[in-house]
């Protein structure tokens, strides 16, 4: 947990551990990459990224990565920049007091409850 900047962005990633193409859909990372630079390891290490395991999705299975749906990541991917900060946390707050807290701000931005 902490706040980190997305540090390098790409597109079907090899999984390099277990030997496996990017774009295979076998490949446990999914079709888009968004890596953090956390404690240097320049973007190469965690990252947000997609998956192959949709039943994954918000569980501790990754070895410190965030795992979303494909569909949702690919979109994200589109929108977010080389130094984008990130902040990753655990909590129950609602995103409104989450933003409050790190000093985003979302103008123009609707949110909606889930």
């Amino acid at each position: 947990m902490g706040i980190f900047k997305i540090v390098n962005k790409i597109k079907n990633r090899p999984y390099y551990t277990g030997h496996i193409p990017g774009g295979d859909p076998r490949n446990p990372l999914g079709k888009r990459w968004l890596g953090l630079d956390v404690n240097r390891t320049n973007g190469n290490t965690y990252a947000i990224h997609g998956n192959n395991n949709e039943s994954s999705i918000g569980k501790y299975v990754s070895h410190g990565c965030v795992r979303m749906h494909n569909k949702d990541v690919e979109k994200l991917y589109e929108k977010v920049q080389i130094g984008t900060p990130v902040a990753i946390t655990y909590s129950y707050k609602s995103f409104i007091d989450l933003t409050k807290i790190y000093g985003y701000t979302f103008k123009g931005y609707k949110l909606k409850n889930n």
